[in-house]
């Protein structure tokens, strides 16, 4: 059972400007994700859920000033990026980068290695990775092509969701997975999330402005974000209320 505990979360973000001042945008988080769980953030734009998924992952552009990050009780703060990963961390990134030069099947293999911490059998890991993205319905042909260049937002989303299945983490960060989806992509990514869960017990901290990946991927709790902190929890009833009548209730609470 891996467990991520967050506590009293305080986030500055450093600005392009190196001499102006960095902006708060965390304001107190408290949260805690426990394997087979599926938590859901939901907030306006400009919330800071993606500030709380990139301070996880350990983006240097974002300066916890307070608080705590545990993972089994392990201060992830004090770990670099690759050890956060290994620790068992996975952030699926809203804006997937592309990586020009470096094919997919070397960075995926590349990745499992790092993260397992030693090369998986190369026969074995044809098998893997085929299976894996027979499973997204991605051509293999996508594995000699490098890093998400010149591939469609579905496409990229897809091939996140195939690094959750291959590198099997504690716990995963999905940050607007559902972002740019067309139904059919949405479908097979949801599915592709689900699978991990299933197989592998894993943790899912699912950041998404719309109830439409709820559908799919159902919640144990959603948290409503607002203001830089999580304002209201409950279960997937929250959700239907967002739906309906949007952030204004929240939103108004928060300023007073």
């Amino acid at each position: 059972m891996a467990t991520l505990e967050i506590r009293d979360l305080h986030v500055n973000v450093k600005q392009t400007d190196a001499d102006a001042e960095p902006i708060n945008i965390l304001k107190g988080v408290d949260l805690t994700i426990s394997s087979g769980a599926t938590h859901a953030i939901m907030g306006p734009n400009g919330s800071g859920k993606s500030t709380l998924s990139y301070a996880i992952a350990g983006h240097p552009k974002y300066e916890v000033t307070q608080g705590t990050i545990t993972l089994d009780g392990e201060n992830v703060l004090e770990m670099s990026v690759d050890e956060r990963a290994r620790a068992g961390l996975f952030l699926a990134m809203q804006y997937p980068v592309e990586v020009p030069g470096v094919s997919m099947s070397n960075f995926l293999r590349t990745a499992a290695t790092a993260v397992r911490g030693e090369a998986p059998k190369l026969r074995l890991w044809v098998k893997e990775s085929k299976e894996a993205m027979n499973e997204l319905e991605i051509n293999p042909s996508f594995g000699e092509r490098s890093v998400n260049e010149g591939f469609s937002g579905g496409e990229k989303k897809r091939h996140e969701i195939l690094q959750l299945g291959l590198l099997k983490p504690k716990i995963a960060i999905l940050d607007e997975t559902d972002s740019g989806l067309d139904v059919d992509a949405l479908r097979v990514v949801s599915e592709g999330v689900n699978r991990y869960k299933d197989r592998e017990n894993g943790g899912v901290l699912l950041i998404t402005h719309y109830t439409r990946i709820l559908r799919y991927i159902k919640p144990d709790f959603v948290h409503v974000f607002v203001g830089g902190r999580i304002v209201e929890s409950g279960g997937p009833e929250l959700a239907d209320e967002l739906e309906e009548n949007g952030y204004i209730r929240f939103a108004q609470a928060a300023t007073a």
